[in-house]
């Protein structure tokens, strides 16, 4: 095997590795988004995210400097 056809088939392989794992990025991105859950009052809690309790409030006023 030639130097030039060798170099050619390793060019080939990192650019079939990097669009795979392009191709693979993006379907998990697309996969993650599809199956997010809608915030709907009809679970447990109404809201997703951030919450102030009384636990949180406690941290804050314990890590004060």
């Amino acid at each position: 095997m030639s130097e030039r056809s060798q170099r050619l088939s390793r060019r080939k392989f990192l650019l079939t590795v990097g669009a795979g794992s392009a191709a693979t990025a993006a379907a998990v991105v697309v996969a993650k988004k599809s199956t997010a859950p809608a915030a709907s009052g009809k679970g447990k809690r109404a809201t997703v995210g951030y919450h102030e309790t009384e636990h949180v409030n406690n941290y804050y006023r314990t890590a004060k400097v």
